[in-house]
């Protein structure tokens, strides 16, 4: 019976994808916060503080989600490492006997 996924969480190669999408939406983000900064030559100091921080904030939840992605892809190629061992050892008999 095939299992079908019903969230971007079902497993590791979803989750990764998503968190994928994720950066991508967070670096246009940033773009467009850059380039509001940029432009915000003569608005108030205040303004300036508020899109200097969104800024910042982005480049945190970026780096966050970037190592998101290693820690999935990690996982990702543990799970396949232990899967192979596993069938290695179904198919063939143990030579440390």
């Amino acid at each position: 019976m095939d299992y079908q996924s019903e969230t971007p969480f079902d497993n590791i190669e979803s989750a990764h994808e998503y968190l994928g999408l994720l950066v991508k939406a967070v670096e246009e983000a940033k773009q467009t916060a850059e380039t509001d900064l940029a432009a915000a030559g003569a608005t108030s100091d205040r303004h300036l503080d508020a899109i200097r921080l969104a800024v910042y904030k982005l480049e945190k939840l970026e780096q966050h989600m970037k190592i998101g992605r290693r820690l999935l892809n990690d996982l990702r190629t543990l799970r396949r490492l232990l899967l192979e061992e596993r069938v290695e050892a179904a198919g063939t008999p143990s030579s440390r006997r």
